[in-house]
């Protein structure tokens, strides 16, 4: 599209209507009206006909970047295909129409449901319980730190500190200082993951748990595990994993047999619902026996052939949730890891692992790579060498657009400066692999040859090159037309 689309506002005209009514011929009921939330003449309410709003918002939905469109390598977020069996699943109108106070006696498929999708979890990562209603990510985190300051309240010291390596994501701290936590920061090593020593001298008796990301957002593999849980078991304290990079692990590795005793997942990553554009999302959190008591309630319970909702709990830390979370993304995760069995998803890691290895070794070389441990599912290079020719990764990303692919993570981790972070994924063909290694080489040969035209991309997209700063410095929140 070469031309801009207008605002809503500006194709605005008086007296243009999407549809029309007859005129009334029975007495009107006003009282009707107080049921509905309608909205009567609202000042500068836009007025247009059915075809412009129909072909405003179809124009713009052509402008966007989506995983039903174009690959896209955001790295850490794991942004695959999913089937869209599993959304015809969810859509079942068994599943839509459940009303969420209905008794006990009329959902009990439901409660099998949540029930069968815990255990299943539970089998895929070696934990002994879940609580499935985390609404997202950093909720899980939330609610994961939550029992363990509860658990060491109940040993009678809830503790002071929590330590999180450099490369963590940035919810590990935000949800540790929520929890009435300070954070100490531990340092990386030379092959990018946690240095043992570093943590052996840090881990103290004030020390109430270490939240690993495993693999870590640099894609490597924190090999020490155990030795790290050791460490911090000794002194009484928790491991916590941050799950959000399970797709690397499924079926390969279990967990909760390497001496975690918290994890949370992104179902809206690994298992199977469209991840991005404000949610929904799932964020169930793993524990040990030690923790189960902790679990927020309500806790789905079997009693003989009945499920039942338990919520008399004393030690629980009270509802993260209203209901039963997000339902129907637990409805598609379930029909995901169903779908695909055992085998399914030790394919889903090992093509996930394969695809960001391709990529990896067709780009060395062409961009800076910090650390050269071997990595997973995904790659972190850097614009150490384009920067030399006065090209920044952002510059880098801009580009990318005019080649119809979205740009990778960009400046993330904070540990790798000028970070491009790819994450291809495993629902990737070598097709879209190799025209994304292809654009990525290409832009190199312009860093090197022309580097104005990257300072000047994207030249195709629908919209240029913005002024980021001052658009976050003065940001415009409302029409003023």
């Amino acid at each position: 599209m070469n031309r801009r689309e207008p605002l809503i506002f500006e194709l605005s005209g008086e007296g243009k209507r999407a549809f029309f009514l007859p005129p009334l011929d029975v007495p009107e009921k006003r009282e009707i009206l107080e049921f509905l939330p309608c909205r009567e003449n609202i000042p500068g309410f836009p007025e247009v006909s059915e075809p412009e709003i129909v072909r405003h918002f179809t124009r713009l939905a052509q402008t966007n970047f989506c995983v039903d469109t174009t690959f896209y390598p955001l790295g850490s977020c794991t942004m695959k295909y999913s089937p869209k069996i599993n959304e015809k699943i969810a859509g079942l109108s068994h599943f839509l129409t459940i009303h969420p106070l209905a008794q006990e006696e009329l959902v009990q498929g439901s409660l099998e449901l949540i029930k069968l999708l815990e255990d299943y979890l539970c089998r895929i990562t070696g934990m002994a319980y879940f609580t499935l209603w985390p609404a997202a990510g950093a909720h899980g985190e939330l609610t994961g730190m939550m029992m363990i300051r509860a658990a060491l309240t109940r040993r009678g010291n809830p503790r002071k500190i929590v330590l999180i390596p450099d490369s963590a994501h940035g919810t590990n701290p935000s949800s540790a200082h929520l929890c009435g936590y300070h954070v100490q920061e531990i340092k990386s090593n030379e092959e990018g993951t946690v240095d043992v020593e570093d943590l052996e001298k840090m881990m103290t008796d004030e020390v109430a748990a270490l939240m690993l990301t495993n693999p870590n957002t640099l894609g490597i593999f924190e090999k020490d595990i155990c030795r790290l849980a050791e460490i911090v078991h000794r002194r009484g304290g928790f491991v916590y994993m941050d799950g959000a990079n399970m797709n690397a692990l499924l079926g390969k590795f279990r967990p909760g047999d390497h001496g975690v005793d918290v994890i949370h997942l992104n179902l809206h990553k690994t298992f199977s619902t469209p991840h991005g554009g404000g949610g929904p999302g799932a964020g169930p959190v793993g524990v040990t026996e030690e923790l189960e008591p902790f679990l927020p309630i309500p806790v789905i319970k079997r009693e003989g052939e009945r499920l039942v909702v338990e919520n008399n709990r004393p030690l629980s830390i009270g509802r993260v949730r209203t209901f039963f979370g997000n339902f129907l993304v637990l409805v598609k995760a379930l029909a995901y890891i169903l779908s695909l069995g055992d085998e399914g998803l030790k394919q889903v890691a090992e093509i996930a692992v394969l695809n960001s290895n391709y990529l990896r070794k067709s780009l060395e070389g062409i961009f800076h790579l910090k650390y050269s441990s071997p990595t997973l599912h995904e790659c972190v290079f850097s614009d150490k060498w384009q920067r030399e020719k006065g090209v920044q990764n952002i510059d880098i990303a801009k580009r990318l657009i005019d080649f119809g692919l979205h740009p990778p993570t960009m400046s993330f981790p904070l540990i790798v400066q000028g970070a491009l972070m790819i994450e291809p994924t495993e629902t990737e063909s070598k097709v879209e692999l190799d025209a994304f290694i292809e654009a990525m080489k290409q832009i190199a040969y312009e860093a090197e040859k022309n580097p104005e035209i990257l300072k000047t991309a994207p030249h195709r997209a629908y919209v240029r090159r913005l002024d980021e700063v001052a658009a976050a410095r003065n940001p415009v929140l409302r029409w003023k037309g």
